[in-house]
């Protein structure tokens, strides 16, 4: 049936009423069932397998096959957050993408796990990307689509927590694994047991009609003029900011251990620094997002955890040892863990559309996404010829740091 003109439909309204923990709980584990299937392979599996592929040119490949499947993601998350948006499937608009990403996602991490090519990496890595998108576009979208604004700081810094814990739980995987092969198959059992929760818990509110589709408006609505909405365009800038510095920190982490740190077992040393990251943005994230919801401020917080962050990237650069990466780790997570709670949270209050929630968090997720096209062919020169990693780590800090001033431009979120 059709809504009434004026009339609100349920899918479309502002959420009111909080949500339970069982429910954030569900979102909490999908998020770390996908990050997990990222960033197992990103700091470690996707590395090694570089590395015995191509043992002379190994950050090329790692370079190229990462830089590929992020190009994939820059389209694939906003596209798919728009038909997630449309969905009118009687489990919800956004149960079906969770479900099809979870298992897309298995397939490319089992096409990975079996290959020794680099093209069969591009294409394992290629549907790993695509597909996660799609499930992260979707599970990020219930967000604002079930928490009232005043409970989003909160939720926002559990998310949060995600993203780390799915670093953890997927070097975790793949180290103890050993192998190349096991440890893809242990990401993707993980990734399939993780949605489980929220697909039979989800509480989705149906779309009961879907807008009429006009192909040219479609197309165009991936487009956010920044001058007509100047908030949500600070918002990308600043976010693609982070990410850029962020990316550029951690995009080599296992060859810095390896050939600057000069650690003896690489993987382990990542595993052991992740965990370390991860407490400490256990810490942070979710304290900091409740007290952002409690006095109402958001800037602030982001401003400070882009300094801290790139005091991080000073003491990487500075003190390459592994007494100085552990530290590096600490102050990285304190303040990473702060950014991710709070600016998700902002995000969510400076989307145009309630109608397009999605989607548009799709065009903010190509923030996420498009640094790591870039950082590659960034990162790549400097470390090979331009300064090595001290320059490598003192640019990702500079980054970080303009990106924390600039989140001041936003208006209407104090």
């Amino acid at each position: 049936m059709i809504p009434e003109p004026g009339v609100v439909p349920t899918a479309f309204a502002e959420p009111v009423a909080r949500v339970r923990s069982r429910w954030t709980a569900a979102v909490v584990l999908a998020n770390v069932g996908v990050f997990a299937a990222w960033l197992g392979p990103i700091q470690v599996l996707l590395a090694k397998q570089s590395e015995a592929v191509a043992p002379g040119n190994k950050e090329f490949v790692f370079g190229l096959v990462t830089g590929v499947g992020a190009a994939v993601s820059v389209v694939a998350n906003p596209l798919a957050g728009a038909i997630s948006d449309r969905t009118t499937s009687r489990f919800g608009r956004r149960v079906p993408w969770v479900l099809a990403g979870a298992l897309g996602g298995v397939v490319g991490l089992l096409v990975l796990s079996g290959v020794a090519s680099v093209a069969w990496m591009l294409v394992g890595w290629c549907l790993v990307q695509l597909f996660g998108n799609a499930l992260l576009a979707a599970i990020t979208a219930a967000v604002p689509d079930r928490v009232p604004t005043l409970q989003r700081g909160a939720v926002g810094g559990w998310v949060a927590l995600s993203q780390v814990l799915g670093a953890l739980v997927g070097t975790g995987l793949a180290t103890y694994f050993g192998g190349i092969g096991a440890g893809y198959v242990a990401c993707a059992v993980f990734l399939l047991l993780s949605v489980l929760p929220y697909l039979l818990g989800s509480g989705d509110e149906r779309l009961v009609a879907r807008p009429p589709l006009v192909m040219r408006d479609f197309v165009r609505g991936f487009w956010i003029s920044p001058r007509r909405y100047p908030d949500f365009g600070w918002g990308w800038l600043t976010r693609f900011l982070f990410n850029v510095g962020n990316a550029l920190g951690t995009l080599y982490l296992f060859y810095y251990l390896q050939d600057e740190v000069r650690v003896d077992e690489p993987d382990t040393a990542v595993l052991i620094l992740t965990a370390i990251y991860s407490g400490c943005v256990l810490v942070t994230a979710v304290a900091f997002g409740t007290w952002s919801d409690r006095i109402a401020r958001r800037k602030i917080f982001v401003t400070a955890s882009g300094v801290v962050m790139a005091v991080a990237g000073v003491v990487l650069a500075f003190w390459p040892t592994w007494p100085g990466a552990v530290l590096g780790a600490i102050i990285l997570g304190a303040g990473f863990g702060v950014y991710l709670s709070v600016d998700f949270a902002l995000l969510t209050q400076i989307l145009p559309s309630a109608r397009d929630r999605a989607k548009d968090l799709g065009v903010i997720n190509i923030a996420n996404s498009l640094p790591q096209v870039f950082a590659p062919a960034i990162a790549a020169p400097i470390v090979k010829q331009l300064g090595g990693y001290p320059a490598l780590y003192l640019l990702a800090a500079s980054v970080t740091l303009l990106a924390g001033l600039l989140v001041r431009q936003i208006r209407t979120v104090n």
